[in-house]
């Protein structure tokens, strides 16, 4: 069975740590602003196994004008489990989730080999592509929410 939940953010370490930060210190995964309240994270459970994780940091991005945007960071699902449709029920359930608590826009910065997968759920590429040094080619992508 297929649950998602909320979780600490030191829950969410030893996905990070496979998917993203794989070869790089545990100290990698822990984000600035992991612990402050009003970020949210999210886990995928197979049973109970976490399987995918998910944040939502309350930050706003300069290239947009909306006044109520939400990031999403650290999205991953463990390897073995990638291309189930879990990575898109977790950022779906965050949808949800944020347009009830009347979020206009979610943004995140997207690794080069996941755009398309963010494409594929309605995200639209803003400017050009940059490097985040030791860990590669990022796009910042978006969407607007409405009900």
């Amino acid at each position: 069975m297929i649950t998602i939940r909320k979780i600490t953010a030191e829950a969410s370490y030893p996905v990070r740590h496979e998917v993203l930060r794989k070869g790089k210190p545990i100290d990698s995964c822990r984000f600035e602003g992991d612990d402050i309240p009003t970020t949210q994270h999210y886990g995928l459970f197979e049973d109970d196994s976490l399987q995918g994780i998910i944040s939502v940091f309350e930050t706003s991005n300069p290239l947009f004008t909306e006044t109520r945007q939400k990031q999403i960071r650290g999205m991953a699902v463990l390897e073995h489990n990638q291309g189930k449709g879990y990575g898109k029920q977790l950022v779906q359930y965050c949808e949800k989730v944020l347009l009830d608590s009347d979020c206009e826009l979610i943004w995140f910065n997207a690794r080069e080999n996941a755009k398309g997968f963010y494409q594929k759920l309605g995200y639209t590429i803003q400017g050009t592509p940059f490097n985040i040094e030791g860990i590669g080619i990022h796009y910042v992508m978006w969407k607007k929410l409405s009900a």
